[in-house]
């Protein structure tokens, strides 16, 4: 991975289309807006810390954890699960790296608001499985992300960040906007199933029975273990194969890629001023749509 020493360090925002991004995920844009989803294909859509990798390796596991056992100890998960929309000097752009996969299904992930999604999701009626998180804890995690990954802009201290992203300025844009943008998109298409972070974090066997039934799988009862444990919180923290430790552009010791993973460490870092800002600030955003989350579990 030496080739991301490469990279432009702490990127500047910039304005595309209304909604902020870095030149990682607009340069490759018309191969983006061009790209042939096929049928049968899975597409894991998300705002960034939302639990994406871990929905990467649930998706991998159910499909590929028996039959391809040595995949599991081999390939990272972002080369097993292609990243559409990323494009990284030194490496194959996500939509070539989509294209080469050899899987069946191919699992893709993005962060793409719903309104850059390629026409091609939606010809093809490939499924979307959506994860959502409360605003708070993602601003949290986002906050760490942003501290450690280098190709994420300058993060600045907590306060300003918190500011950042209740006006939008993140990358990929709005939390309100993108979650939103994707319920709605839910009420006329069927093939989105809509999850939430809290909920897998509630019961994580209820949640994989209703994502297996929106899928058409049917695993035993022996293999949805399987994949609950290998995706418990801590096991993948260890696991080198999806914990991102190879990445040298993220800095592990200022925070590691998999923090806590729990629901409700908003508290250990707003403020009681920030949480009435914020709830009010929430109030009026998200007043005009039926989403609904739970900041504890």
């Amino acid at each position: 991975m030496d080739s991301f020493t490469e990279l432009p360090l702490r990127p500047p925002l910039i304005d595309f289309h209304g909604v902020s991004m870095v030149r990682h995920f607009t340069d490759n844009w018309e191969n983006i807006q061009n790209f042939q989803a096929r049928p049968d294909d899975i597409f894991i859509a998300s705002f960034p810390k939302s639990g994406s990798t871990w929905m990467s390796y649930i998706l991998d596991l159910l499909y590929f954890g028996q039959t391809d056992p040595v995949r599991q100890t081999s390939i990272p998960i972002y080369e097993r699960v292609a990243f559409l929309e990323s494009s990284y000097r030194g490496f194959p752009p996500g939509t070539e790296q989509a294209d080469k996969l050899t899987t069946t299904p191919r699992i893709i992930k993005t962060h793409l608001p719903v309104q850059f999604a390629p026409k091609s999701f939606w010809e093809k009626n490939c499924k979307v499985v959506y994860l959502s998180r409360n605003s708070k804890d993602n601003a949290v995690s986002y906050f760490h992300f942003a501290r450690m990954n280098k190709t994420q802009p300058e993060p600045g201290d907590w306060n300003n960040f918190l500011q950042r992203f209740m006006n939008g300025k993140m990358v990929f844009g709005s939390w309100y906007d993108h979650v939103t943008g994707w319920w709605e998109k839910k009420q006329t298409q069927s093939n989105i199933h809509y999850m939430f972070y809290e909920d897998m974090i509630e019961d994580l066997g209820r949640e994989l029975d209703r994502l297996c039934s929106f899928l058409g799988l049917s695993p035993s009862e022996e293999e949805k273990e399987r994949v609950k444990v290998g995706t418990h919180f801590d096991n993948m923290k260890k696991n080198d194969m999806v914990n991102y430790t190879r990445i040298p552009v993220l800095d592990f010791k200022v925070s590691t890629f998999m923090r806590k993973g729990k629901v409700g460490d908003w508290k250990n870092h707003f403020t009681v001023a920030q949480n009435e800002q914020f709830d009010e600030d929430y109030k009026i955003k998200m007043k005009n749509t039926t989403l609904q989350f739970r900041t504890v579990v």
